[in-house]
């Protein structure tokens, strides 16, 4: 049996500027969220007793890289060193070796060079592994190596690739080290450990592949649960199972509502956030439905945005509303009638323009009955309803 984590795009120190005019507590919760996520993850291999984790990939931030960050890694790593867990850290484009990436770590991690590289392991139950990888030089290179991978075709034990690359079918601006499965399921490897794309993905089960996605959301565009994989099994069977890390989540939510007033509105938001409160520190995009024909005033608007969010950095779980937009249900069922003026309805002389030409119709005009008899907001209420019944593809004998 063999028991392991994957991660990859841990991105330490990432920058959360648009953050930076929240209450300081939330700010440095903000800050601290990937230490604190990959903290959780070195807390789960520890309680799993996991054989080694492995790392693919973009562990810091480019530029952004700190000294913080770098001994944030070491202490963490000697955690794992103490219950004899081995760590396996290839660097992708955002942390290459160029960028003078410390090498000072405790003995129980290896890093791979620039060169596709292979690591030998014995796991806890004897079991012998071979892991395959190799780092990125530089951040901006195209560093295509998966023709060096070696096949594992007769070759005894449990063979695993670290790779931080972009599958072909990705829809990512930033691709390097492009594969296809057929370049990955050529080597027969029992396991591929992916990186680069910050979305949790199964690309194959048979041999497993999989992108583990990033550990901490950053924005919007990395919304759900974030975490690392815990893998186990054997040389027939290796089963990865998520497990959520994340410190903060990034979510976009709807609600509705029948109230009117302001207070109404903003009590409704506020029980929107105690429901979702036990989820954990997230930030939300909120809609909300407005079952009403009067828009708030801006003002209105502006107090319920003020007041929505104060508070929340004694909040253990904050919730903050990132947006806020409201959509109001009734103005788009407003009656068709209303888009008339009264002197408009009432002016006869429109009325029998629109009316003469058919009644003008031989054909027509005897089966018709006498216009001036109708009731003309009726008749703009009927042909409202038979244009929506046409709008939805219903037939009708009006």
């Amino acid at each position: 049996m063999i028991k392991f984590i994957h991660c990859a795009d841990l991105h330490l120190d990432s920058p959360f500027k648009s953050k930076s005019h929240l209450a300081p507590s939330i700010f440095e919760d903000v800050q601290n969220s990937a230490y604190e996520s990959f903290k959780k993850i070195v807390d789960t291999a520890l309680k799993e007793e996991v054989d080694f984790v492995l790392i693919v990939g973009d562990l810091f931030d480019s530029e952004n890289r700190t000294l913080r960050a770098e001994v944030f890694l070491k202490e963490q790593f000697k955690r794992l060193e103490k219950e004899q867990i081995f760590v396996y850290v290839s660097h992708g484009n955002h942390d290459p070796l160029t960028e003078k990436i410390t090498n000072d770590w405790p003995n129980n991690v290896s890093v791979f060079s620039n060169r596709l590289e292979t690591y030998q392991a014995i796991t806890k139950d004897g079991e012998t592994i071979f892991i395959h990888g190799f780092s990125y030089q530089h951040d901006a290179s195209y560093e295509n190596k998966i023709d060096e991978f070696p096949s594992s075709q007769g070759k005894k034990g449990i063979h695993i690739g670290m790779l931080h690359g972009t599958y072909s079918k990705s829809s990512t601006k930033d691709r390097y080290t492009e594969f296809i499965l057929e370049d990955l399921n050529q080597k027969l490897y029992h396991y591929w450990a992916l990186g680069h794309i910050h979305e949790r993905q199964e690309l194959s089960d048979m041999p497993p592949i999989h992108y583990p996605g990033n550990i901490q959301g950053r924005h919007f565009g990395e919304q759900g649960p974030k975490g690392c994989l815990l893998v186990e099994g054997d040389h027939l069977r290796l089963n990865a199972t998520f497990i959520p890390t994340q410190q903060i989540r990034f979510e976009e939510a709807t609600i509705n509502t029948d109230k009117v007033s302001k207070q109404e509105i903003y009590e409704a938001i506020q029980s929107f956030k105690e429901s979702v409160r036990s989820n954990g520190k997230a930030f939300y995009r909120l809609t909300v439905n407005l079952d009403s024909d009067k828009p708030l005033s801006s003002h209105d608007i502006s107090q319920i945005k003020e007041m929505i969010d104060d508070y929340e950095e004694n909040e253990h779980h904050f919730v903050m509303i990132e947006s806020l937009t409201f959509n109001y249900i009734q103005m788009d069922e407003t009656p068709l009638v209303r888009e008339f003026s009264a002197d408009l309805i009432k002016d006869n002389k429109v009325f029998e323009t629109a009316m003469t030409e058919l009644y003008l119709n031989p054909r027509a005009s005897k089966y018709l009955e006498d216009y001036t008899d109708f009731d003309k907001v009726e008749l703009v209420n009927r042909a409202e309803n038979i244009l929506k019944a046409i709008m939805r593809g219903e037939s009708d004998d009006h």
